[in-house]
């Protein structure tokens, strides 16, 4: 198989947005990595699929060690997997908090380390983040500590990474969401979370992917926390 393909890994593939996003690449001819614990075998050849736990480094090493050896090359890892749960913070049990972190900052972090390490032999790659506005917005009657103690950090990592590796030629970047359309949100709540954007409605997953291909199309971008949350980030 021919290894002049890009080659793109998203982790949280299965189901809303990466999945969405997995779509997008390959519309635009990109080879796919694709993993979720749950993730089911694609009968596209040019999509791998890998089913695994991301939070376990286990995983981190099948899903790019198949990369290399089924497609030669990773040009692109869109760190889509993550967790939100909303809880007043004194409720939070050590279970929440294990299984928070363990998505949210060991699912980065051990796939991440491992896609530069191989982004480094073609000194060209690009790590992109999906985090959440509630990072820079905390929102009344949202509790969200655990994801901006998680995601925040990866905010705060996508920078670092971008001026580590900017002359290597690595960027990194993120996402920062707002309130997403998906099977998570049933139809009756879409007013009422609309409302918290001041643009006044809720976000679509075709919002989040453009973002992610506009950045991975943006060669002089690096370091950038694109927020895509209807103004969320800016004030209310």
């Amino acid at each position: 198989m021919s290894t002049s393909q890009k080659v793109v890994v998203i982790t949280g593939a299965s189901q809303g947005i990466g999945a969405e996003v997995v779509k997008a690449f390959r519309k635009r001819d990109y080879r796919v990595v694709a993993t979720a614990r749950s993730i089911k075998p694609s009968d596209d050849d040019n999509i791998l699929t890998v089913a695994g736990d991301i939070a376990d480094p286990a995983t981190a090493r099948r899903v790019i060690s198949e990369a290399v050896a089924r497609f030669g090359r990773i040009d692109t890892l869109v760190n889509n997997a993550g967790i939100f749960i909303a809880k007043p913070f004194t409720q939070y049990t050590a279970e929440d908090y294990a299984a928070k972190t363990g998505v949210n900052l060991a699912g980065f972090f051990y796939i991440t380390q491992l896609a530069i390490a191989e982004m480094e032999k073609r000194s060209s790659g690009h790590v992109i983040s999906v985090t959440t506005s509630l990072v820079d917005h905390a929102i009344n009657g949202v509790p969200s500590v655990l994801a901006s103690l998680t995601k925040g950090g990866l905010n705060a990592a996508t920078k670092s990474l971008a001026i580590e590796y900017a002359k290597s030629g690595i960027r990194a970047n993120a996402v920062a969401p707002g309130i997403i359309k998906s099977s998570m949100h049933p139809p009756e709540t879409h007013a009422a979370l609309g409302a918290l954007h001041p643009v006044g409605r809720m976000g679509e997953m075709s919002d989040i992917v453009e973002a992610i291909l506009y950045l991975d199309s943006a060669p002089f971008v690096t370091g950038e926390i694109l927020h895509v949350d209807g103004g969320q980030s800016a004030g209310h």
